[in-house]
């Protein structure tokens, strides 16, 4: 488990791999309540000038989530998170997360988060957490 104060500006999160399947990009899409064709129907994502189909931002959105809180543990919570998408993610593509902490101001931390693949970055992101309370009763 991370102690958000034990860290500084510049400190560097280790890196993350994963892997993406098709599986992996229609599932997240759907259950993520996206219908948009082109994140489950090759064709139709052919069909609008993409090679494939292509992972929605709900997914990125959650893998970014799942990033910082594997690092960060049960003691923080997500406060804050804006993104902005780059390249697509395609199934085949391993998306490489690494993060550094880039502001803390004693009550919160925030992190800076990139998700690339072998094309570009796919999402840059600014995650803020604080630490959770703990009530013992």
């Amino acid at each position: 488990m991370t102690n958000l104060f034990d860290y500084e500006v510049g400190s560097a999160l280790p890196s993350l791999e994963l892997p993406l399947d098709r599986t992996l990009i229609v599932a997240t899409a759907i259950s993520s309540q996206d219908f948009e064709d082109v994140h489950h129907d090759p064709g139709k994502a052919q069909g609008r000038g993409t090679p494939d189909i292509f992972m929605s931002i709900n997914t990125t959105n959650g893998l970014i989530d799942r990033y910082i809180t594997d690092w960060s543990g049960p003691g923080s919570r997500i406060v804050k998170t804006s993104l902005r998408l780059g390249v697509p993610n395609f199934p085949g593509d391993t998306m490489t997360f690494t993060g550094k902490v880039t502001a803390a101001d004693g009550r919160a931390l925030t992190v800076t988060v990139l998700g690339q693949n072998a094309r570009g970055t796919h999402v840059t992101a600014d995650v803020t957490l604080e630490p959770v309370e703990r009530v013992i009763a």
